[in-house]
């Protein structure tokens, strides 16, 4: 079994920063942490910043230039750089596993989330 726990999320005002984390622990041989998502109350899920099949990022719209992310291999985590947040990137934030053979967005595990709250 995978386990992805993410970590770090917490209450900021809008302008201020926080360092998401998702560290992945258990059979994680040929497993890569993907990227993270987040839902906000009454929303979807939507995907806020990805390492790409060529080995870049990619972000969303909403998020680029804000956010980055970054791994550390050697610790098995993820992480998710979060500066000038506002108050509309309040949600909860999830990371997201698959295999290294696994397609674009093909995950099979997911962490429990962790909340990032901005207020105004």
């Amino acid at each position: 079994q995978v386990q992805l726990v993410e970590s770090g999320g917490g209450l900021v005002q809008a302008g201020g920063s926080l360092r998401l984390s998702c560290a992945a622990s258990g059979s994680i041989i040929g497993i890569n942490i993907k990227g993270w998502y987040r839902q906000a109350p009454g929303k979807q899920r939507e995907l806020v910043a990805e390492f790409t099949s060529g080995g870049s990022t990619d972000y969303a719209s909403s998020v680029k230039g804000r956010f980055t992310i970054s791994r550390d291999n050697a610790k098995n985590t993820v992480y998710l750089q979060m500066n000038s947040l506002k108050p509309e990137d309040t949600a909860v934030y999830y990371c997201a596993a698959g295999t290294v053979n696994s397609g674009p967005r093909q995950y099979a595990y997911w962490g429990q989330g962790t909340q990032v709250t901005v207020s105004s």
